[in-house]
């Protein structure tokens, strides 16, 4: 407390002096009036709390109770519930993520306006933003471009729609947008990476190897760039390098998709003994992929192993009706691709053209990849 008195006080002496006291009585006493208020509020406010926990501790008991009662009646299954469950909290926490995460990129494209139509250029990047948030991907993907069209100095803009582009598959447009923000940040390792399996998709082999190359270097070892660099040699016939960079892809990520792209490589190395032991890691990892399935079937077919092949496609069919596959699942992995037109899976395009669960992977590791360094780099 703070005691303000006159100047004229300090030459006052007996009686005549000003007391204090009674001031800062009373002003104690609104102190203490106003505590005793907000101990209250604070009371009321732990009551609220403490019953809402209540509430929801009822409330899961009572739903647990159900779920229970109709598991024991098998309308339900409760491990399927509990993953669906999980799934969903999962979605829910990276969509928020990636609602932040766009947040703190509109500000940041924003804060290098162009020249000339700024107020354009803010317009058509808000929007663009706020449809993504919309799921209106389609049209903030256009407006973002539009935007894009505006400026070729924006590295975050460019970057943005082009792991859209990339995320969807769409190399040759990535590609587009990824060329100029390497031109403008040739050290981004991140970049170098997805730059360079696009190019290896467009069939650029040269620039595709040199630039997945610098990428590992400089940023280190990851599953899409080893894994990269390995097709591009299965490209030019160099089993051995190709599988050297397939085997240090699995260190760096031991998965299925790893072990099932070793698998494809010693199977058409006629290697078939090996093939059979990385597809049955594969299928340890994850009992229902089909696609080891579908090549082990046809690996125990080449060593005259037919009741095995046929336990094998049985698997596949089980695992195909689960995941509500159309088609005839059957017929196509009985069929052998050294008698169709895929005769070599894994050089059948990078990431639009080979196997969809393998590409799948690829382009995920590769956009997680490196994102640390490069958030540091800028």
């Amino acid at each position: 407390m703070i005691v303000v008195e006159p100047s004229s006080a300090r030459f006052e002496v007996g009686d005549q002096a000003v007391s204090t006291d009674e001031h800062l009585l009373e002003r104690i006493s609104i102190v203490e009036n106003r505590l005793t208020k907000l101990t209250e509020r604070l009371e009321r406010s732990l009551d609220l709390l403490l019953r809402q926990a209540q509430n929801s501790y009822f409330d899961r008991s009572l739903v647990k109770t159900l779920i229970g009662l109709l598991t024991e009646d098998g309308v339900i299954e409760s491990a399927r519930l509990e993953q669906l469950w999980n799934d969903r909290c999962q979605k829910d926490s990276l969509d928020q993520r990636e609602s932040s995460h766009r947040d703190k990129l509109r500000l940041k494209i924003l804060a290098t306006p162009p020249k000339r139509d700024s107020k354009a250029f803010a317009e058509l990047v808000g929007e663009g933003f706020h449809a993504f948030e919309e799921k209106q991907t389609d049209i903030g993907i256009d407006k973002l471009q539009r935007a894009a069209e505006m400026t070729d100095s924006n590295s975050a803009l460019n970057l943005f729609i082009a792991e859209h582009f990339f995320r969807n598959g769409k190399t040759r447009i990535a590609r587009t947008y990824l060329t100029k923000v390497h031109a403008a940040t040739p050290d981004d390792v991140r970049v170098s990476l997805l730059l360079g399996l696009t190019c290896a998709d467009d069939g650029d082999v040269d620039t595709a190897k040199r630039l997945l190359s610098n990428a590992i270097e400089k940023g280190g070892s990851c599953f899409a760039g080893h894994y990269g660099l390995g097709w591009l040699h299965l490209v030019e016939n160099k089993r051995r390098k190709a599988l050297s960079h397939f085997k240090r892809a699995l260190e760096v990520s031991p998965s299925p998709e790893a072990h099932f792209a070793i698998a494809s490589l010693y199977y058409e190395m006629e290697r078939y003994e090996l093939a059979s032991r990385h597809l049955k890691q594969a299928i340890q990892m994850d009992s229902k992929y089909q696609q080891a399935y579908s090549l082990l079937a046809l690996v125990y077919q080449r060593i005259g192993k037919e009741e095995l092949a046929k336990e094998a496609l049985s698997h596949c069919a089980s695992s195909a009706r689960h995941k509500k596959s159309t088609g005839p699942r059957k017929e196509v992995v009985s069929q052998d691709p050294s008698k169709s037109g895929s005769a070599k899976p894994l050089t059948n395009g990078l990431i639009t053209g080979a196997d969809r669960r393998l590409a799948s992977a690829l382009r995920e590791d590769a956009l997680r990849a490196f994102l640390q360094t490069a958030t540091n780099a800028r």
